[in-house]
């Protein structure tokens, strides 16, 4: 149980987002948003974030943390920051402080967030989540991914580390794409190509190989690029659809989630229009002996701007239908 206000808080590889739930049932009060490059350490972006707060200190905090969660100190994967539960509650004087991956409140978002209100966008087949397991997952600084698995009247969330799994060509075009990707630890796994950097390593290796110049400088380039009807950027966005659309199945299959796959993170939310018409779908289908089953899978992507935040105030609110892993600490 948590003593409310419970600061809730979601840390990436780019940004560390917070935000105040003064009670159950509560709307959330969202604070401004920090960028994790330009802060030395979460207490420092917690506190600034707290400047325009004047509501009641916080007495307690579950922070969503992007890497795995094994213990009560860890180092963010894609950014310079140790995130100490100890050290968080002790400098703002909390009495209990909890870390999860930041993909188990995502998870738990898909039990609140709702097509009809904007929180949804379908792509492909438009049915409504299902009653079975449900998939979450996202391209961003990396790659997360959970599952949220039904229970009894309980739900089980189940974070993965997904992203760090191999990813290998199928076609004779992906193959001879291949030699021209940039290893990461002397592997390409799905966190390789299915992210913002990611992006940009696809369309590096896309320009080697049909040797083009590469003009990008940052992987938001690629999108504006692509808008602009530039031929790489648009042909490297149509890469990156469809190899997220097989990855995507790929996850659906294990985790045999009939209730549908929500896709969040910061990308795919920018590239709706080119997810919903291009080949994203089709490769998400392509999944024999199991083809049927796979159409039969909703899939969405998470338009609603702070998923992260309204599965965490799920998960304070309700603590009794949500079952997961989690490290911290107690006064």
């Amino acid at each position: 149980m948590f003593a409310f206000p419970v600061l809730l808080g979601d840390i990436g590889g780019t940004n560390a987002r917070f935000a105040v739930l003064m009670g159950p049932g509560e709307p959330i009060l969202f604070l401004p948003r920090t960028l994790t490059a330009q802060t030395s350490d979460p207490v420092v972006a917690i506190r600034t974030a707290l400047k325009g707060y004047a509501g009641v200190a916080p007495r307690s905090a579950i922070i969503a943390v992007a890497t795995r969660v094994d213990r009560p100190v860890i180092r963010l994967t894609n950014a310079d920051w140790t995130i100490d539960a100890q050290s968080i509650g002790t400098a703002l004087g909390l009495e209990r402080v909890v870390l999860v991956n930041d993909y188990t409140p995502v998870a738990a978002s898909a039990t609140v967030l709702d097509a009809a209100r904007g929180d949804l966008a379908p792509l492909g087949y438009g049915g409504r989540p299902g009653e079975g397991a449900r998939l979450v997952l996202g391209p961003g600084t990396g790659f997360g991914a959970a599952a949220l698995v039904p229970v009894e009247d309980r739900f089980a969330i189940l974070a993965t580390e997904a992203g760090h799994v191999e990813f290998g060509p199928v076609t004779d075009e992906e193959m001879a794409l291949w030699p021209h990707l940039e290893r990461v630890g002397g592997r390409i796994t799905a966190e390789v190509v299915l992210s913002g950097p990611g992006l940009f390593r696809l369309a590096r290796a896309l320009a080697a190989h049909r040797g083009v110049d590469f003009t990008f400088k940052v992987p938001n380039d690629i999108l504006t690029a692509a808008r602009e009807g530039d031929v790489l950027a648009t042909e490297v966005l149509d890469f990156f659809g469809r190899w997220l659309g097989r990855f995507a199945g790929d996850l659906a299959l294990t985790f045999e989630a009939s209730g549908g796959v929500f896709i969040g993170g910061g990308i795919a939310p920018r590239m709706v229009d080119i997810l919903q018409k291009g080949g994203f779908r089709g490769a998400f289908d392509r999944k024999a002996p199991h083809d049927n089953w796979a159409r039969n899978v909703p899939a969405f992507v998470i338009t609603n701007p702070e998923p992260a935040l309204e599965g965490l105030s799920a998960l304070v609110t309700h603590p009794e239908r949500f079952i997961y892993h989690a490290q911290g600490w107690r006064a």
